[in-house]
């Protein structure tokens, strides 16, 4: 009994200061909500209405639809973990030149949306958001585009899989395999996080199940989550699928490598969904 208690208090000790850490860790790294608008798209002079939805959970959550015509296919966008809609203008205006529009929206305790985040939450609203695109506007899955990046494709693969019938396409831009390979990563400092990580993002599942053609977009120099995870999900994914490899960090590789971005990202579209009427591009 004497040797019993010799190593229970120790283990009871570090699994204490495993939860601890390890809650404190994932509260830090999975998501960091902004509140702030810090513009609207029409300062950007894109024509733009919002939009506020309600969830299965009775969240009211907010929208931006930002139209390129009548006609235009339709990217359904899930931006990462930090800030708002309002940090993707870069993005708006990139779908926009090329014919695409755009219905951008910000999970629940970001920007204008009610409540606070969470993985069940965030799958809530891409529900929401898919049955307003496909219901109340009447637009039809197959010109539907759903992008996501880094936390974002992780969403944007859950509801390619579960929208029946399924979107056009699917577009995964510096996206994780699942969540707890960037908890191994990134916390090193609790050993026994692996077994309390409550958050799964498990996109390498998901995107297994994607009815539609799939783009893996991912950079060799991504400081956050490894080249290997992008090229993961590329192989996972049933096909027809394209892999498009580009240069600079995490966050800011869609603008080091912005001609082949945008050139791949609307060739692939115009091979899968279409686009009717293609505004000026970069060439």
């Amino acid at each position: 009994m004497k040797h019993y208690r010799r190593w229970f208090r120790p283990f009871v000790v570090l699994v204490a200061i495993a939860l601890w850490a390890g809650a404190g860790c994932q509260s830090s790294f999975v998501y960091y909500p902004d509140r702030a608008i810090v513009r609207y798209p029409n300062a950007y002079g894109l024509a733009y209405e919002s939009i506020t939805l309600t969830t299965a959970d009775r969240v009211r959550i907010n929208a931006w639809w930002v139209p390129a015509g009548d006609g235009a296919p339709v990217a359904l966008f899930f931006h990462g973990n930090a800030g708002n809609n309002s940090h993707r203008a870069d993005h708006l205006a990139l779908f926009h030149r090329m014919g695409v529009s755009v219905f951008i929206v910000d999970y629940r305790g970001f920007g204008k949306s009610e409540g606070s985040p969470s993985e069940r939450g965030t799958y809530e609203d891409a529900r929401a958001a898919w049955a307003y695109l496909t219901k109340e506007r009447g637009i039809a899955p197959g010109r539907i585009v759903v992008f996501g990046q880094s936390l974002g494709g992780s969403v944007a693969a859950w509801l390619a899989r579960e929208a029946a019938p399924g979107p056009g396409a699917l577009i995964l831009d510096s996206t994780f395999t699942a969540i707890a390979d960037v908890a191994r990563q990134s916390c090193l400092y609790y050993p026994l996080g692996w077994i309390i990580l409550t958050y799964r993002y498990d996109t390498r599942a998901y995107v297994k199940g994607a009815r539609c053609p799939v783009m893996v977009i991912h950079s060799r120099e991504d400081e956050l989550i490894h080249f290997s995870k992008g090229q993961r999900l590329y192989a996972e994914a049933p096909g027809p699928k394209r892999f498009l490899e580009i240069r600079g960090s995490h966050n800011t590789g869609f603008i080091t490598s912005m001609r082949e971005y945008e050139r791949g990202i609307r060739d692939f579209i115009e091979t899968y969904v279409g686009i009717k009427k293609r505004r000026t591009a970069v060439e």
